[in-house]
């Protein structure tokens, strides 16, 4: 794996550099000073949260877990890494820096943040890119620089592809022991523990909490709570979202499984079926927003065939919003060096926007696809008492079929998540490949 990363490595930084060439001199700047983040302390404590990469940092280099270190790139020049190594016994330090990405990097070694100083450019303009405070140089966070590198983001490069196809076979092994250990009656907690083991991840590793969502709790799109106890006879349905990570580079991948084999289990393989269409409907120049679009008319197929709509076609589910009920999220996002990646509705490197469509309001990429572009496809159906309840109470209540609704409550929905690389003629599955390895 890490020989296939080296062979692409060099081709990536080779881009990144000319991206930030063309973004620096695009926006006056001579220099840019990428902070990797300061380690923080809990309030009143002397343990720190967890610590996470700039993204804008961990896309020059596979260094995602070392607080106080700082990319200078000078177009022309080696970019240079100051590298944080302090002299501590209380703590593990990182260890000096290895692998195939240190030739292309001029490194300095720091004892302290304070050091960091003397590495900084001592003349011209610089842009200073991630978490600032008043002793760090240059200007912080400047949006037209940043508009610029969010919007060459969108294109993958071969090295962050691999990355990712990575993150989703380690996904893919964690999501194999979850779907085992659910099998087995295991509850939230356990079921996570599988996870973290068979993925190779701490949670702190995670690009993501993962959601462990058994019954009614799948309705909770973002359910992070990890319930121990086993349900035992009343074990009906399993939602797990959780991803893994390499090299900073996050996979997101979601599956739902019922206990048993029933009409549940139906309804799962319907929403599979109708996601890989979604997934066969990508090609260049295709818009994301029709993508989603398509997806509710899908789930209004579903919810007629399904008999929890009744009396209306898919077009009158669509229209009348009774779809968004049922699916109530964006069809997916970018991803990347961030789980959402940046860019999702850029018109162009100048910060221009693409609104979203009416009566979409979650919907988190408006933008054409095109090749090199990675995202999720993630269409959900689910039974969410809120949403049901506006929805009852509406004129569109005499359409749903509430007694059918009533019985699926328990299940608390589905979601089933790929990740996918844009191809000059249609998509490679990263998410499929990777179950179909392990």
């Amino acid at each position: 794996m890490a020989d296939r990363l080296a062979a692409l490595y060099s081709a990536h930084l080779q881009s990144l550099k000319e991206r930030h060439d063309r973004a620096l001199a695009e926006t006056g700047f001579d220099h840019a000073v990428i902070f990797a983040g300061a380690q923080h302390m809990i309030f009143l404590d002397d343990m720190p949260y967890p610590f996470k990469a700039n993204p804008h940092f961990k896309a020059w280099l596979p260094v995602v877990d070392n607080p106080y270190c700082f990319v200078v790139y000078t177009p022309g020049n080696k970019p240079r890494l100051v590298f944080y190594q302090p002299v501590d016994y209380w703590n593990k330090v990182a260890d000096t820096p290895a692998g195939y990405w240190v030739e292309h990097f001029d490194i300095r070694t720091i004892g302290s943040a304070e050091d960091a100083r003397q590495h900084f450019p001592a003349g011209g303009r610089a842009a200073f890119i991630g978490e600032w405070s008043s002793e760090y140089p240059g200007e912080p966070n400047p949006q037209p620089l940043l508009d610029r590198l969010h919007y060459a983001r969108t294109w993958k490069t071969d090295y962050e592809i691999e990355c990712m196809r990575q993150a989703n076979e380690l996904g893919a092994r964690g999501h194999r022991a979850a779907e085992k250990a659910f099998r087995a009656g295991a509850s939230e907690y356990e079921i996570h523990l599988e996870y973290l083991r068979a993925a190779d991840h701490t949670e702190e590793e995670l690009p993501y909490g993962n959601i462990i969502a058994l019954n009614e709790n799948a309705s909770v799109l973002h359910y992070m709570k990890h319930d121990r106890r086993r349900l035992d006879g009343n074990l009906f349905s399993f939602l797990i979202d959780a991803g893994a990570s390499v090299n900073g580079y996050a996979a997101d991948i979601t599956r739902t499984y019922s206990r048993r084999d029933d009409e549940f289990a139906r309804l799962i393989q319907a929403v599979d079926a109708m996601q890989q269409e979604i997934c066969a409907a990508v090609k260049p120049k295709v818009n994301y927003p029709d993508l989603h679009v398509l997806a509710h008319h899908k789930i209004g197929d579903i919810l007629i065939r399904f008999d929890f709509v009744r009396e209306i076609d898919a077009d009158g589910i669509v229209q009348k919003h009774i779809s968004s009920a049922f699916f109530p999220h964006g069809l997916g996002h970018y991803i990347g060096l961030q789980v959402h990646d940046v860019a999702g509705f850029m018109a162009d490197a100048g910060g221009h926007t693409i609104p979203k469509p009416e009566g979409h309001p979650f919907l988190r990429i408006t933008r054409p696809v095109e090749p090199k572009m990675v995202f999720t496809i993630e269409p959900g159906l689910y039974f969410i008492d809120p949403l049901l309840s506006e929805l009852r109470k509406g004129e569109n209540a005499k359409y749903v079929n509430w007694a059918k609704v009533e019985a699926f409550r328990k299940f608390g929905g589905i979601r089933i998540e790929d990740d996918v690389v844009v191809t000059e003629r249609g998509i490679q599955n990263l998410t499929r490949d990777a179950f179909g390895k392990v």
